[in-house]
């Protein structure tokens, strides 16, 4: 066996295994868990223990996970034949209003549904408050608290954790698989996170000028088309008057950061009359679109499908088509590819477009994330992008790089920045951390470059 050859292919998925088993270990602590799951044993419990005639109050907070559980609590309770008098997502005022007011009007209750969190920090949730409050209204006082059981179980590994790390990262992931094109054939794209910006913004403002449904559909492709556009700019710059892709896509980052600003102030000048000046959001009215990065199916991120798909397909893409086959030839040896028939500036120009495309696709899943296109999105998204293009085994020689190799790099950077924020490292320490992790990558990459021409 080829330990070079194994270690070339392997060793950015045994970095992310250790990472993982690291956090794992290093976040054990007390679960409570807000999980449809946990509604159901709640519900199972109050069901075993009251009967089916019980009276039910749900009681939790407002957000969206309290919602969720508190839904599928009062499905599986009336499910199951149980009478679910009250369902509360809200504010601790509105709960307690809520039960002073069952209280007021005679109904026993046998049982309140809550989590965890909600009954210990909660003073009328406490078996001391609660039966006080008892004593006030006299129909509560056969009621009891219901709460999921807790468990100690590392943080990092619920299923909570994980969805949320592969879905605040799956936009940097898509942008990967066009860096790793660029990288592929020797260069660089400086460019991504502003082109995702401008994208957003050009999406946006198309949306909201449009309107309905056709403003939706146009919106999103004319932010596509300013992509290309880009795209297609630095691939011409970078071929037909060869300039270094470092400088081209430089500039191009400063010109579409400062585009998005102005698209921004332009749009909410003219909207307030010439009063506005300040570079703010443009909001999208349109729910449907808030699907694309909120909605779910079968319980997982839309945009965590769409990262899956797009990776498999640039997989096929760079394994079995001439293309794919093309893009290795020029970051191989670009003369070479050139004397071989191989459009070569065809193809550089090609896998620019491509960058610059996923970066409009994650701009667009930002803007439905943040409901509006944000000029300061994607800030220093392009270094975190090329970190996990190189951890995960692509060389900035060119040449070298697999797809999937990019996405367990890109696995690695999500797990360091979720197991950094866990740990309560600030933003500013983390950058300190993914520019050494860079740093590292790169010097990596330049031993295994001296150590293959020395072989």
């Amino acid at each position: 066996m080829n330990i070079r050859k194994w270690i070339t292919e392997y060793s950015s998925v045994v970095v992310l295994l250790g990472l993982m088993v690291y956090y794992s270990i290093a976040t054990i602590a007390e679960q409570r868990p807000i999980t449809p799951r946990a509604a159901r044993q709640v519900a199972q419990a109050i069901a075993a223990t009251d009967g089916a005639d019980a009276a039910v109050m749900v009681a939790v907070g407002d957000s969206r996970q309290e919602t969720l559980y508190a839904k599928t609590l009062a499905e599986q309770l009336r499910a199951a034949g149980l009478e679910v008098r009250s369902v509360v997502t809200g504010s601790v005022a509105e709960i307690r209003q809520e039960l002073e007011s069952l209280g007021r009007q005679g109904v026993r209750l046998q049982a309140v549904a809550t989590h965890r969190d909600l009954a210990s920090s909660l003073p009328f949730l406490r078996p001391d408050g609660f039966r006080k409050l008892a004593e006030q209204y006299p129909s509560l006082r056969e009621a009891r608290i219901y709460k999921p059981v807790s468990y100690r179980w590392p943080s990092f590994l619920t299923s909570e954790n994980l969805l949320n790390v592969l879905n605040q990262n799956a936009g940097i992931a898509i942008i990967a698989i066009g860096m790793t094109l660029v990288i592929i054939t020797g260069g660089i794209d400086l460019s991504v996170g502003s082109v995702l910006a401008l994208a957003a913004v050009s999406a946006a403002i198309v949306m909201q000028r449009i309107g309905g449904a056709a403003g939706m559909v146009v919106g999103c492709l004319a932010g596509f088309a300013v992509c290309s556009a880009c795209g297609l700019a630095t691939g011409l710059t970078v071929t037909r008057f060869r300039v270094p892709a470092f400088i081209v896509t430089l500039s191009m980052m400063m010109a579409c950061r400062g585009l998005a600003f102005i698209g921004a102030v332009q749009y909410h000048s003219a909207a307030s009359g010439g009063g506005s000046k300040t570079p703010e959001a443009i909001r999208i009215d349109f729910e449907q679109f808030g699907l694309l990065a909120n909605g779910r199916l079968l319980g997982v991120p839309n945009p965590v499908w769409i990262m899956v798909a797009l990776y498999l397909l640039a997989h096929v893409v760079m394994s079995r088509t001439v293309f794919g086959r093309h893009v290795y030839a020029v970051g191989g040896n670009a003369l070479a590819a050139r004397l071989s028939g191989i459009r070569v500036d065809r193809v550089l120009t090609g896998v620019y477009i491509i960058s610059a495309l996923t970066a409009g696709l994650a701009g667009l899943i930002d803007a439905s994330r943040f409901v509006g296109g944000r000029p300061n999105a994607g800030e220093l998204y392009e270094l975190k992008v090329i970190a996990a293009v190189v951890v995960g085994g692509a060389s900035l020689f060119g040449g070298q790089g697999r797809v999937f190799g990019t996405l367990v790099g890109a696995l690695i950077i999500a797990v360091i920045e979720n197991g950094l924020n866990i740990e309560g490292v600030t933003t500013y320490e983390q950058m300190v951390v993914f520019g050494g992790l860079i740093l590292a990558a790169s010097l990596l990459d330049q031993f295994k470059h001296r150590a293959a021409g020395a072989a």
